[in-house]
């Protein structure tokens, strides 16, 4: 089925079972930044709305409730995600309304929420980076139904280190990251070469590859 079918069908199920503000809110907050948002990105990557909940409520650290964008709730994470306009969440905004964003936020990640934003202009414009980041993400908590490739697996947090490192990384740095030993690292390593993710730098004398350099890239999109 399309999205358009599939987006009507969810959005009128989730009115369907609110009433008083709980479906006021998704009414009138449910607006064209969320539905491209769905659209962009979740469907894309998803294909399904499965435990996917717009406008929803969530009390601040004051007990006061909350309507965010939406909340993805599954057996291993509680997700939080929100869409922000640069009008009314930067330009717009005063400082009070500032500091109690922040509060909430991480109030919420006390409460066990991962509380995530993009920008409009994001979702709008290069919904492929949202899409990528979002990927990234929830790769992270997803089980798999089908055998794992452990070299994919491996793979992917080498390319993980080399961010998080921001430098050059040695086999050494693999090793230590993935308790595997020192031939299986630069095996994995040479392979993400091979792929176009690392360019090999020899020491002085040429001989030896001694660090592996990440290649910049303006989208990345995980193995």
């Amino acid at each position: 089925m399309s999205f358009d079918h599939n987006h009507a069908f969810w959005i009128q199920n989730h009115l369907y079972q609110r009433t008083g503000e709980r479906r006021g809110r998704l009414e009138r907050g449910h607006q064209e930044a969320e539905k491209l948002f769905c659209q962009n990105v979740w469907w894309e990557l998803r294909g399904n709305f499965d435990q996917l909940h717009p406008e929803f409520e969530v009390l601040d650290w004051r007990g006061r409730s909350y309507f965010c964008d939406f909340a993805w709730l599954t057996s291993f994470v509680k997700l939080i995600i929100e869409i922000k306009g640069y009008g009314p969440h930067v330009r717009d905004m005063d400082r009070q309304k500032y500091c109690n964003e922040l509060n909430r936020e991480t109030f919420l990640a006390a409460m066990g929420y991962q509380v995530i934003s993009f920008s409009y202009d994001d979702v709008a414009n290069r919904p492929d980076l949202c899409l990528t980041l979002l990927r990234m993400l929830i790769s992270r908590f997803q089980t798999c139904t089908s055998p794992v490739n452990l070299d994919n697996v491996m793979e992917r947090e080498i390319i993980r280190l080399a961010y998080t490192l921001a430098q050059p990384i040695r086999p050494i740095d693999v090793r230590t990251h993935l308790a595997i030993n020192y031939r299986s690292s630069v095996r994995v390593l040479q392979s993400l070469c091979n792929k176009g993710w690392f360019i090999p730098h020899a020491g002085a004398q040429g001989k030896h590859v001694l660090r592996y350099e990440l290649v910049k890239r303006e989208h990345i999109r995980l193995l």
